[in-house]
């Protein structure tokens, strides 16, 4: 099964419209920890709502599973395998 076809069936977007989404504002992410917890993220990839002495000085390459946003909550980077999200609210 496709990766489009699960983000289909989860009723989440596609990891590429998750991250243009996250990119443009901020959304609440809902994803299972590698632990097993579940966390609830207001988080963000937009450098118009990070604070400016938080943009990420370069651009490393995150696995292609990752997907690096900033916590609005924590006030920090923090990263999920997109695999895992459960639900996604703009």
């Amino acid at each position: 099964m496709s990766i489009d076809k699960i983000a289909e069936l989860k009723g989440i977007p596609t990891k590429d419209n998750l991250l243009k989404i996250l990119n443009e504002q901020q959304a609440v992410v809902t994803f299972t920890k590698l632990n097993g917890d579940q966390r609830v993220m207001t988080c963000t990839k937009s450098l118009n709502i990070i604070p400016k002495e938080n943009h990420p000085k370069t651009n490393p390459k995150a696995h292609d599973t990752n997907i690096t946003v900033w916590d609005m909550n924590a006030k920090g980077w923090r990263s999920f395998v997109y695999d895992r999200v459960q639900k996604v609210e703009q």
